[in-house]
């Protein structure tokens, strides 16, 4: 398991009634895979993606080139940047929390990428609330959330001391199983009999044991490490220097939480005579992306071959 990174995405706010938890976002995978870099072999300059015409093969320029949406074949729509970029999302840097439903209605196959947010500004108390009244009632937070201009459909879960954020993907991006051949529910209209399911189900239990991911890792993974290892080893690599940078947004700031608590309940409005709930900064900074790193022939690849990670 890799190590915890206390980066921070964005810092915003939890909002579910009257309340604002202020909090920060923080990436809560990385990714692992080996990203192949395009180089000139005579220069080993790095070569990038060019603009082509795929008709002509020519390069075309910035200025000639629009965005449209295939409405059937051969037959485009046509959007100005205005257009799109007034369809984009109000970034709030809030996570509104729409619903609680229980832990285990929402499918595995919904679930995208989880990311953890940790407290701040005093928000431990009303942090701690949430994590706790979760894990009692054993429900989830349904939110949506906008990501770099991208608005998500999210669950908030708790884990552990922490809550985790997990994007979902939207229903329209689901495929059905309608015509997919599989066999019928229940052991007995798929035809099981008593002996078979007994000793399936010694066989699982024989095979059973606890959840420890460094118990399972990638063999191609592995192997290419081992061989870029003999080529270290050899004097044979290149240097690329990283670059990074971080910039995050304004925070939320807390009120008398079992003020807000009361009002949401009453479904009543915040009092005009209490200081207004400030939500979180509604410009955040994108997160700037990782750009490839690849460590010099003093090194070996015990502290880490050189790849490409995605931007969290």
């Amino acid at each position: 398991m890799a190590s915890t990174s206390k980066r921070i995405l964005w810092k915003g706010a939890i909002s579910f009634g009257l309340v604002h938890i202020p909090i920060a976002l923080h990436s809560a995978t990385q990714e692992s895979g080996l990203n192949f870099d395009w180089l000139d072999k005579r220069t080993m300059d790095p070569v990038g993606y060019k603009r082509i015409n795929k008709k002509t093969g020519k390069e075309v320029s910035k200025e000639n080139i629009v965005k449209g949406i295939e409405v059937e074949d051969g037959h485009y729509v046509i959007l100005s940047p205005e257009e799109i970029d007034a369809a984009y999302p109000k970034t709030t840097q809030t996570i509104e929390i729409e619903a609680f439903v229980s832990a285990t209605a929402i499918p595995f196959v919904y679930f995208e990428r989880p990311y953890y947010i940790s407290p701040i500004n005093k928000g431990a108390k009303v942090y701690a609330l949430l994590r706790e009244i979760l894990l009692k009632t054993g429900k989830v937070g349904l939110a949506k959330v906008v990501i770099q201009t991208k608005q998500h459909l999210a669950v908030l879960v708790p884990a552990g001391p922490a809550l985790v954020l997990n994007l979902l993907r939207w229903g329209d991006e689901i495929r059905t199983w309608d015509q997919l051949d599989l066999p019928k529910e229940g052991a007995k209209a798929a035809g099981l009999t008593e002996k078979e399911i007994r000793m399936g189900e010694q066989l699982v239990e024989d095979m059973s044991g606890d959840w420890s991911p460094e118990d399972f890792t990638d063999s191609f993974k592995e192997q290419i490490l081992h061989l870029v290892e003999e080529k270290v080893k050899a004097g044979e690599t290149e240097t690329v220097t990283p670059v990074e940078t971080v910039e995050t947004g304004e925070s939320a700031k807390i009120y008398d939480l079992t003020d807000m608590l009361q009002r949401s309940l009453k479904g009543g409005k915040p009092n005009k005579s209490a200081p207004a709930t400030k939500s979180a900064s509604a410009a955040g900074k994108k997160v700037a992306k990782k750009s490839t790193a690849r460590k010099s022939a003093t090194k070996t690849t015990s502290s880490k071959v050189a790849a490409k990670r995605k931007s969290a």
